[in-house]
């Protein structure tokens, strides 16, 4: 059993609530538009699945991917930072989920928190929505699971940006 906390979209600022919300967490999942000293940061916490987004620099670039495909606790996990939704993915997404046929599937980008499953694509799709400052949101996100054969307790955590 491992509990997972999950974010995206911090853009170079790490919300005080992200230390008390997470603070019991396993690991953590970040899908994209980091920043390097908010990886970093996380990493010295807790260990950390990252992978880049559109706005993150070579440096970050050059320690994460544009895709995490990997297990935990017996689910196939993929993510990536520009992944659409159910119903609503780019192609190459389309095109990697029928081949990866992932159990859950993350991504940011959208700074839209989404949590849903897709019938389709038969998986739990999370976007945790933004955690930083920047975007037109008027909340910041970030999600938290138990993942122990499947997903349990999934917890939405919501607060003001500034």
């Amino acid at each position: 059993m491992k509990r997972i906390g999950i974010l995206s979209d911090t853009h170079g600022y790490i919300p005080k609530q992200v230390w008390t919300f997470f603070k019991d967490c396993d690991e953590l999942w970040h899908a994209g538009d980091c920043g390097a000293g908010v990886l970093n940061s996380l990493r010295e916490w807790k260990p950390v699945r990252a992978v880049y987004g559109n706005m993150d620099g070579w440096d970050v670039r050059y320690e994460t991917n544009e895709v995490a495909d990997f297990d935990c606790e017996g689910l196939r996990v993929l993510m990536t930072h520009i992944g659409g939704y159910p119903g609503h993915y780019p192609q190459n997404v389309s095109r990697m989920l029928k081949l990866a046929k992932p159990d859950i599937f993350i991504c940011g980008h959208s700074h839209i928190l989404k949590v849903m499953y897709d019938k389709e694509y038969e998986f739990l799709h999370i976007n945790p929505g933004a955690a930083g400052h920047q975007g037109i949101q008027k909340k910041s996100t970030i999600v938290r699971i138990t993942v122990d054969g499947s997903v349990k307790d999934l917890e939405i955590m919501e607060f003001e940006k500034f």
